[in-house]
């Protein structure tokens, strides 16, 4: 019973490393994890000054951008006047990319992307300055402030500049409708190279064998 135990748990790791999402295209950006790469539970929203009550569902910011003008404020969640929005990625981790490409996506809603400043984190704690999204730009390399492949990150925390345009009531700030990872590897994927993997499964089986051995 313990063989075949090891055996499908072997098969079930084997199975999930050769998962591949389907890449997506969101607002004319490619995202090779498709709609996994979007940060998917709200973990605080301090809101600031000059929001209305239809605009302040911070969970429109969740998942993949639907920003379609449907209603007011029903696709997206305003920051206000300095307010804040701290995302996390649950099955999947923000990276480097090794290269000087965009690797985080805000979507801000409107033409003029409205100053807003971006902080990631491994653990929710401790946080890193990676600059800020403004005018044309939505777009963060995490490559020029350090970090790269290696370095995995779960949290965005997006802070309103207070000073600048879209100031009025009632969605003062900015308004996020989705952020994505650009460069991303998900959760599932976070396992052993195949050749140790196969070492260690290989390992296990020649010791069930030889205690089987043994007790004969």
């Amino acid at each position: 019973m313990k063989f075949f135990k090891c055996a499908i748990l072997s098969a079930g790791i084997l199975t999930a490393m050769g998962q591949s999402a389907i890449a997506g295209t969101f607002g004319g950006v490619e995202f090779s994890q498709g709609e996994i790469s979007f940060a998917d539970n709200l973990v605080e929203y301090n809101r600031g000054s000059g929001v209305g009550s239809e605009y302040r569902l911070a969970e429109q910011a969740l998942g993949i951008p639907d920003y379609a003008r449907r209603c007011r404020g029903c696709d997206y969640v305003s920051l206000g006047n300095g307010g804040s929005l701290v995302l996390e990625f649950t099955d999947n981790y923000l990276t480097g990319s090794d290269d000087n490409g965009f690797d985080l996506w805000v979507f801000e809603i409107g033409t003029a992307v409205e100053a807003t400043f971006v902080e990631i984190s491994k653990d929710g704690n401790n946080w890193f300055d990676v600059g800020k999204v403004e005018g044309a730009t939505s777009g963060v390399d995490l490559d020029a402030f350090g970090f790269g492949t290696g370095d995995l990150f779960s949290f965005v925390r997006l802070t309103d500049d207070p000073i600048g345009a879209g100031r009025s009531y009632p969605s003062a700030g900015a308004d996020i409708d989705a952020v994505g990872a650009i460069s991303t590897i998900a959760k599932s994927q976070n396992v052993p190279e195949p050749s140790g993997l196969l070492g260690l499964i290989g390992l296990g089986l020649v010791g069930l064998f030889g205690r089987k051995r043994d007790k004969k």
